[in-house]
């Protein structure tokens, strides 16, 4: 099978892309690996409760995502729901796995649309039953209306804190307790950024009205909090930091989030260390394309600027993609290019004074020996160390020492702490320490559907 363009991820930007490119007369497929478009953000938007935005407890900005999920399953391009990339060739070769059976197509051009991922968050205990992300707990309510039982408490920074506190005392559930990480000193740095808080000013008003909603909900808020912790034993029973303890039957962690660069990487696509959002990003023009020649990149996973920069983004990609196949000129690109760049520049406007405010420390990022940085492989930091110690300089290079990156995840959680240790260890930035290579398969497939078979509870069926 061949297409004209892939688009792998079905999150704003890739539904916005397909929805675009397939008007513009491109062949277009849209592959996820979720059983409904939305990506994480509008995760499960379609099977959302009917009631007025201002009755969910997820809020008006998550349902804006309906009309968007409609416009995708209306529109001609392919949708492949509950299928995995497993492996892209760089001659636009996409290898693939759904119910459990291996197939390939091939595309002229590729738009990665694989949004990001939840930093990492390396505090001691941060491996116990009971301890989660932020994130886990919002995909629980989006998809299973489910809440946490017991004493919540949710520690870290960033916008989607307080959106998920908020939303958990909508939803009858407030936490118990609201942890802010944010370093003093970020303040300082973040006040450079003011320039920029008048274009985004309606992010900024929906964020103090976050915090004002908290309040009025008796939920506690500390602020300034540092060496935080899980305690217990078998499971989580409290959250102690510098001066304070608290019990708790949750804990969710949430330190911001970074570009999904999994596949990019393993593409071997340039990248660069991003110091303002502190992570590694695909270099990309003001098109999104990437320095591959048919790949493109869009959304989160090109850099961190939330949801609606995201869909412009998919737009202007998929503006470019109908270029470079000929569906239309230069000119016209452009032009219809233009809306989308004033919108996009408007989104982003607010985004230096975010990532300046919410930067983590480096403490958090470069934690204590005793604490594991690959939880697949049950790898310390001081293992990390040891092995750069020995000689190892990189990523790849203490991957071979001590096997961290070599689980289930491949080193998609472990790499910003593997990274960040290094780089303290060797007393060198962590751009120059460098990321993981990924290989294939991207995510752990099986036998059977690697070599195109089909595997049931009681047969092996060889495909015709």
């Amino acid at each position: 099978m061949t297409v004209d363009l892939a688009i792998v991820g079905a999150g704003p930007a890739g539904m916005a892309a397909a929805v675009l490119a397939a008007e513009l007369g491109l062949d277009t497929v849209l592959i996820d690996e979720a059983d409904a478009p939305g990506g994480q953000i509008y995760r499960a938007v379609e099977s959302a409760r009917e009631t007025s935005p201002k009755a969910s407890p997820l809020g008006a900005d998550y349902l804006a995502g309906r009309p968007l999920a409609a416009a995708l399953r209306a529109s001609a391009a392919a949708y492949r729901p509950a299928t995995m990339v497993w492996h892209i060739d760089p001659d636009g070769t996409l290898s693939l796995v759904s119910e459990g059976r291996g197939e390939a197509i091939v595309a002229r051009h590729i738009l990665l649309a694989t949004g990001a991922i939840e930093r990492p968050v390396p505090v001691p205990g941060w491996t116990l039953p009971g301890v989660m992300t932020v994130g886990a707990a919002q995909i629980l309510l989006k998809t299973a209306d489910l809440v946490p039982e017991g004493r919540a408490v949710l520690a870290g920074q960033g916008p989607l804190l307080y959106l998920v506190a908020a939303q958990l005392v909508r939803a009858g559930a407030p936490p118990l307790a609201v942890l802010e990480t944010t370093p003093r000193e970020n303040y300082a740095a973040a006040a450079r950024h003011f320039g920029g808080l008048w274009a985004g000013r309606r992010d900024l008003a929906k964020g103090l009205a976050l915090m004002l909603e908290l309040r009025r909900a008796g939920v506690a808020v500390r602020r300034g909090v540092r060496g935080l912790r899980a305690l217990g034993r078998r499971r989580v029973e409290g959250v102690a930091w510098e001066g304070g303890e608290i019990a708790a039957d949750a804990l969710f962690l949430h330190e911001g989030v970074i570009p999904n660069t999994q596949i990019s990487l393993a593409l071997q696509l340039a990248h660069h260390w991003d110091e303002a959002q502190s992570c590694w990003r695909p270099a990309t023009d003001e098109w999104g394309r990437a320095s591959l020649a048919n790949v493109a990149v869009a959304g989160d996973g090109a850099g961190i600027a939330g949801a609606a920069s995201a869909l412009l983004s998919g737009r202007l990609a998929a503006l470019d993609a109908a270029q470079i196949l000929g569906r239309i000129d230069r000119a016209e690109r452009d032009r219809r290019a233009l809306p989308i760049r004033a919108g996009l520049a408007r989104e982003r406007a607010i985004r230096p004074f975010l990532d300046a405010l919410y930067r983590p420390s480096d403490t958090l990022l470069s934690p204590a020996d005793e604490v594991i940085a690959c939880r697949c492989e049950e790898v310390t930091a001081g293992q990390i160390r040891r092995a750069v110690r020995l000689g190892a300089t990189g990523p790849n290079q203490v991957k071979a020492f001590v096997r961290c990156g070599m689980g289930a995840c491949q080193g998609r959680v472990c790499a910003p702490i593997v990274g960040a240790v290094i780089a303290g260890a060797r007393g060198v930035p962590i751009a120059e320490v460098g990321a993981y290579r990924p290989r294939a398969p991207y995510k752990p497939i099986t036998v059977g559907a690697l070599a195109g078979v089909e595997v049931g509870p009681h047969q092996i069926a060889k495909p015709n």
